[in-house]
């Protein structure tokens, strides 16, 4: 199985894409994964502050999911795609989700420098912790 990583950015469409050509290469199965968590902003500094419903976190990253997998469907044609939504952030999910995978593919978002330094990367957290050989695809 491959693990690959999909937030509806062009990057994870195109790391959707990679995963799904590899995968029929190999002959085995897609596991495409979308993670949400609710922002830290959410719990505020208020005395009362709003906690959105978790649901609409979980809701955006399943409509993010099923958005690509109908983009690449005719490129998927004969491979077998299982949608995973789970809650987490992204880099803790897909490191939790690559083992026992044979890679994990991610997208790259080439922030620059300083996106890098104000933003964990989520591929390079993967490249890093991955129970697996890991593929960054940029767009």
């Amino acid at each position: 199985m491959i693990v690959v990583g999909v937030d509806g950015s062009p990057e994870s469409l195109a790391a959707l894409r990679f995963a799904i050509a590899e995968a029929r290469l190999r002959g085995c199965g897609v596991k495409a994964v979308a993670a949400w968590r609710l922002p830290g902003s959410a719990y505020g500094g208020g005395i009362a502050p709003y906690l959105p419903d978790p649901r609409e976190f979980e809701r955006a990253a399943r409509d993010a999911l099923e958005q690509a997998l109908a983009a690449v469907a005719s490129e998927a044609e004969g491979v077998t795609v299982r949608a995973v939504v789970l809650e987490g952030d992204a880099a803790h999910v897909l490191v939790e989700e690559s083992e026992g995978a044979v890679q994990l593919v991610v997208g790259c978002r080439n922030l620059g420098f300083v996106g890098r330094l104000l933003q964990a990367s989520v591929s390079g957290h993967c490249a890093r912790d991955a129970h697996c050989p890991v593929t960054v695809v940029h767009a």
